[in-house]
């Protein structure tokens, strides 16, 4: 026989099983308490993925058809609207991709650019303060041109690259095309800003 079967077996204190009772308990505690923050986090991610895609979608911007209000790599927050009123930035789905650009008219208003790039709404010059440069840029449609039912009329603010409505690809934007209105940029921080 060995020794080890030989040597009497040991029998634990009270308190040495307490103490190990109080282990045990400490880690199913511990365990459970690690699952129930994991659930948390799993949930609150779902929840932000939800709201991010279905009500408040972020985008990035890329290119420079809308500088300089905005800028590549600027972080946008949209929201999901269905009214729109000229000026305001709005993000939609064309050609797989979504493209930024501002509302200039809405559904049965009639455009007019003349070559010099002043823009007219109904036969009033519109007053676009964002631009710093106005032009023509890549245009294939007649004018005056009246905007179709339930669409709305978009361009760039960089029109001499921006590629919108004034071209019969991009065309007017149809309400199930429309991502969102821009509610804010919130990067780069030090130029956050709330659109109106």
């Amino acid at each position: 026989m060995s020794k080890k079967h030989n040597q009497p077996l040991e029998v634990p204190t009270i308190e040495a099983l307490e103490a190990e009772l109080d282990r045990v308990k400490y880690k199913n505690r511990f365990r459970r308490t690690l699952m129930g923050t994991i659930y948390a986090l799993i949930t609150v991610a779902a929840v932000a993925i939800l709201v991010a895609t279905l009500w408040l979608p972020v985008l990035r911007i890329t290119g420079t058809s809308m500088a300089p209000t905005l800028d590549d790599g600027n972080l946008v927050v949209s929201i999901k609207n269905s009214n729109f009123e000229r000026g305001d930035m709005v993000a939609f789905y064309y050609n797989n991709k979504v493209l930024v650009k501002r509302v200039i008219a809405l559904a049965g208003e009639w455009v007019n650019i003349d070559p010099d790039g002043n823009v007219y709404i109904n036969d009033v010059l519109y007053d676009e303060p964002y631009l710093v440069e106005k032009a023509l840029g890549e245009c294939d449609i007649e004018f005056p041109y009246q905007v179709p039912d339930g669409r709305i009329f978009v361009m760039g603010d960089h029109r001499s690259v921006s590629v919108d409505s004034r071209s019969k690809a991009v065309g007017c934007v149809a309400q199930e095309q429309v991502v969102g209105k821009l509610l804010m940029r919130i990067w780069p921080m030090k130029e956050a800003i709330v659109y109106e």
